[in-house]
């Protein structure tokens, strides 16, 4: 097959239906190549991703996408469904956190129709273009197209209406809590939505402002289901307003809307800081421009077409969270309002972030590629810790109730250990500390659930009523070596260094010598009976003990010890893969789609679509088989990601599992970070080129790469043989080359001694 070059001008493999090979030169932007309806045919019991088409710009306050399924319905847009009920603002994260601050535009003629189920539109994903920057639908109901183009806080729409008597406009303010006023003679409808899902203070507002092009004819609004005519103000549960007005046949109506959860005087000002005198092909292009920016510090070259669309989906998905949650006031400061105590402060602010699920590879990328934005979101954590007293390890907008750890320790950590600067560490110090001593029993996500016993005993038990007590200990004993590590660099005192040090072995305490596994922990110190290493949950999160025995990511060299050396712990990770797909879910009472997702991947009991076992094949590095990282590494990329709307194999989850791709793609994964290295799989394409923020280029390349040529034959770095498992962060930032000969037979000789295997605690 012949290779596509990515640069922005560059020649494209095209496939023909019957198996032939096509080469065109096509002048293509990167922007080009990502998929926003990537993972978008999910649902709740089998998620193919859990995504929906995210029209914003990279970290943007807000997000907009066309709405499928009926208000508040976490699975917003469904890639199967057939109508589109409106495009809405939405700041959903994930469907299981489910959105706030929503509210929608929708064009209708004819008969008017406001409620939500009536007014649905049949609509075609063959009349339908998403990407980043622009999103366009056809409204077949009412021959209408729609399009929206963003900026960080506001968007413009453009709505391309036919021939007709009676055309309308509806803005829905959704329901708990919501206000419209229409002001014709401003040509104009402001108001505010209160919608949300959690973890919002009482005076939790989103206040919105839409400036239309034409007159109005016609001004209704709605209060629940009884609609008012010639009105011009609606407050109560579920307010909408409905502006008409006659149209010809292609007759383009401009709305340019804006948000702000500080004041309507402020969404004023963002919409004409933002929009202000801009059409709609400008604020087109600079949204463009905006993705290209991004998009094209990563510049790859070879790979197949699907490859690239591939890669460049996910680096999309990586670019969307944690979103802005400040904004730029009449003196350009940066404010927020705070979602922990609803005051209007200075400084950053960012949310809709799970830690669980980032730390593990969407941070580290930010201290590699972003560390601007990465020292803005940490004085944006620094800034949550003083205004809650803890710090947000799942915001949406403000502290959710959701997954376990206190991993808020890995990201500053590895921040402020590779050297970015530029906020409070001591103040972030201090609210690790305080993770490290209990948690808010409001939200047991916060702090630490179980902290006396882990401290005392040095694990959490499992009999003494507090769930997935095995991952708990696992994840508080990774979160204390980052205590460590970063208590070294701060100096602080050796009895409290001594501490953390102790406590990051805490590992071992729920390691089961008998079955070779991590097993849930009696109080008396016996382990749990019965035990099933394939059942799910219990002591483990959304996993079980064949996924979770691996979450080590300090100590890989302890593991293996305890397990019986190298050749124990190769086979038990080969088993994984090589064993039935097999679980017991009795813990849930019926198969969880992270089940099903494991079960029909047909990886035996890999599940990569959940995260605590996506770092596990990288592994093999550390017991000197690395030629076994670099096969499945590839194996998962060709098998498990594609850029269709079933492209991924479970939850995308932030950028997370989007991440291990990206990073995978280059050659290398963050298993542990806290230490300043990144250990081998094998490149996916030829070249990739890294431009760094410091001004500096890292170039990877696979020599001799192709779909059978998958394994690492030697490396080179900037020419100089190069015999280590794993690539230093400083090596990368210096700028340079990285060479893999790739090869179609596994080099066993490579990578073998202890001097190549990567950072463990106890090596």
């Amino acid at each position: 097959m012949k290779k596509a070059n990515v640069l922005l001008l560059l020649f494209v493999t095209v496939l023909s239906a019957c198996g032939g090979e096509k080469v065109m030169n096509t002048e293509k932007n990167l922007v080009d190549f990502v998929n926003p309806l990537m993972g978008t045919d999910s649902d709740y019991s089998l998620s193919n991703g859990n995504t929906y088409p995210a029209v914003a710009l990279p970290w943007g306050m807000n997000f907009w996408t066309p709405q499928t399924g009926e208000m508040g319905n976490g699975w917003c847009y469904a890639y199967d469904a057939k109508k589109i009920r409106g495009i809405k603002q939405t700041h959903q994260p994930s469907p299981w956190i489910n959105d706030y601050a929503a509210f929608s535009l929708m064009a209708v003629t004819g008969d008017l129709k406001f409620k939500e189920d009536e007014r649905a539109s049949w609509f075609s994903h063959k009349a339908e273009v998403s990407k980043p920057n622009y999103y366009k639908v056809y409204l077949a109901d009412y021959d209408v197209t729609a399009e929206i183009t963003p900026t960080e806080r506001a968007a413009v729409f453009r709505f391309t209406f036919p021939e007709n008597e009676s055309s309308y406009i509806l803005l829905d303010g959704f329901f708990k809590g919501s206000e419209v006023t229409i002001l014709p003679k401003e040509r104009k409808i402001i108001g505010y939505c209160r919608n949300n899902s959690g973890g919002v203070p009482d005076n939790f507002h989103n206040y919105f402002v839409a400036e239309f092009d034409k007159e109005f004819e016609v001004t209704h609004t709605w209060n629940g289901d009884q609609l008012t005519e010639n009105s011009l103000k609606a407050s109560g549960e579920h307010v909408g307003a409905v502006i008409g007005f006659k149209t010809q046949k292609g007759e383009v109506v401009h709305v340019k809307v804006a948000s702000s959860f500080v004041s309507p005087e402020q969404a004023q000002l963002n919409l004409d800081r933002e929009i202000g005198t801009k059409n709609f092909d400008k604020v087109l292009t600079d949204a463009e421009s905006a993705w290209e920016k991004e998009l094209s510090r990563i510049k790859v070259e070879g790979g197949t077409d699907d490859q690239l669309k591939t890669f460049y989906s996910c680096l999309y998905r990586v670019l969307l969270f944690p979103r802005k949650f400040h904004e730029i006031n009449d003196n350009n400061e940066v404010i927020h309002y705070s979602p922990y105590n609803g005051k209007v402060l200075p400084g950053y602010m960012f949310t809709d972030n799970g830690f669980w699920d980032t730390f593990r590879a969407v941070f580290p990328f930010f201290t590699l590629m972003y560390p601007d934005i990465n020292a803005q979101i940490m004085e944006g954590l620094a800034n949550t810790y003083k205004e809650s007293g803890w710090l947000p390890e799942w915001a949406s907008p403000g502290h959710r109730g959701c997954m376990i750890g206190s991993n808020s320790a890995s990201l500053i950590a590895d921040s402020y250990l590779k050297g970015i600067r530029g906020y409070d560490i001591e103040t972030l110090y201090e609210a690790i500390l305080k993770n490290t001593k209990g948690y808010n029993e409001e939200i047991t996500s916060v702090g630490r659930y179980g902290a006396d016993y882990y401290n005392e005993l040095g694990y959490v038990p499992y009999d003494v009523n507090i769930n997935e007590n095995a991952a708990r200990t696992l994840e508080y004993a990774y979160d204390d070596f980052c205590v460590w590590k970063l208590a070294k660099e701060l100096g602080r005192p050796q009895e409290e260094i001594d501490l953390f040090a102790k406590r990051a072995q805490n590992y071992k305490n729920v390691f089961d010598k008998e079955s070779g596994l991590m097993r849930g922990k009696n109080e008396d110190g016996t382990f749990q009976s019965p035990f099933n290493p394939l059942k799910w949950g219990d002591a483990f999160t959304e996993g079980n003990s064949l996924h979770y025995t691996w979450s080590v990511f300090q100590d890989v060299n302890g593991l293996i010890d305890l397990m019986g050396g190298k050749e124990k712990f190769i086979s038990t990770l080969d088993g994984v893969f090589e064993m039935p797909p097999k679980f017991d879910d009795s813990y849930y009472g019926g198969v969880i789609h992270e089940i099903r997702e494991m079960q029909i991947a047909n990886m035996g009991n890999y599940a990569h679509g959940n995260q605590p076992i996506q770092h596990m094949i990288y592994l093999y590095n550390f017991a000197g088989q690395p030629w076994k990282a670099q096969a499945r590494v590839r194996e998962v990329m060709d098998k498990l990601y594609t850029p269709q709307a079933d492209g991924y194999c479970g939850d995308e989850d932030n950028g997370q599992t989007s991440a291990w791709y990206v990073f995978s793609s280059m050659g290398f994964y963050p298993v542990c970070p806290g230490t300043d290295e990144y250990v081998f799989g094998a490149p996916l394409f030829d070249k990739i080129t890294l431009s760094l923020e410091n001004g500096k280029t890292f170039t990877i390349s696979g020599t001799n790469n192709s779909s059978d040529h998958v394994f690492v034959d030697d490396i080179k770095l900037n020419g100089k043989s190069y015999g280590a498992n794993f690539i230093k962060h400083k090596d990368i930032l210096n700028g340079g080359n990285l060479e893999f000969n790739m090869s179609a037979e596994p080099n066993k000789e490579r990578g073998t001694t202890k001097e190549s295997f990567p950072y463990s605690m106890s090596k």
